[in-house]
């Protein structure tokens, strides 16, 4: 490989960078480095002095599109021995079939495709994707992304809570914090547990009825900036792969 990768995941709320130099021995991308940064402000030129001083190639999955371009802008005048190519759903080793692909997010679309690279061949796949929203999305035994389910995640869902009404407060709320008692004893602790365990209820209930479609066989990946305790609360063969997204968009140029 004469170029390192730079994989970018530009989200709604975070931007998750990767610069891979190849492949582990089971085909795994070999991260050289990992950061992750706030959307809201993001500078690119920030990036100046953590990058490798030598070509690289940029693959971006975004789904904020003000974000991407800037980030393009920047690296066309500030690093032009590099390439990049902002990914569409063509350009991805997937078949998606809905009907209307390039409506669909690119951040669900790559997660896809890294889960057929590591889930058997022979089972379909689960993909539960926690970040600002949740997403869990059905993939085929033959490989092909059917669509999925987009719901709140437990931030935005305590945010509601909190602009909608005149009483309740705004809750912080984690999949990396210890589950709560589910019988909240104050305001806060409700809100508390009926976002965490709402949320973790509703992805078990999906997972269950996705199964009914995709057959008892389907393996769950979990992925999410803090969603490693998830896995073990939605099924207990689930498996947390914690760099899915960025994994995908390193294998959707392969």
């Amino acid at each position: 490989m004469n170029s390192l990768i730079v994989a970018v995941d530009i989200g709604n709320t975070r931007i998750h960078f990767g610069v891979a130099s190849g492949t582990d021995v089971d085909g795994c991308p070999t991260w050289e480095m990992l950061d992750s940064r706030e959307t809201a402000g993001f500078a690119p030129e920030s990036l100046a002095s953590i990058l490798p001083d030598r070509p690289l190639q940029w693959r971006v999955a975004s789904v904020h599109r003000a974000t991407e371009a800037s980030l393009a802008s920047w690296v066309s005048s500030a690093r032009a021995r590099d390439g990049y190519r902002c990914l569409g759903f063509a350009d991805l080793p997937l078949a998606v079939r809905l009907p209307a692909p390039n409506r669909v997010g690119m951040d669900r679309l790559v997660a896809a495709v890294a889960a057929n690279r590591i889930r058997d061949p022979q089972r379909a796949a689960i993909v539960v994707d926690a970040g600002t929203a949740v997403t869990v999305d059905a993939i085929m035994a033959d490989g092909s992304f059917q669509g999925g389910v987009i719901l709140p995640g437990m931030r935005l869902v305590c945010r509601a809570l909190a602009a909608g009404t005149d009483l309740l407060p705004l809750v912080e709320v984690s999949f990396s914090e210890s589950p709560p008692e589910p019988i909240g004893r104050s305001t806060e602790t409700a809100i508390r547990s009926g976002a965490f365990w709402g949320t973790v209820g509703a992805i078990r209930l999906l997972v269950s009825q996705f199964r009914q479609q995709l057959g008892d066989s389907a393996q769950v990946f979990v992925t999410g900036g803090d969603a490693s305790a998830l896995a073990s609360l939605i099924d207990r063969e689930a498996q947390f792969v914690p760099q899915l997204v960025l994994a995908g968009i390193f294998w959707s140029d392969k």
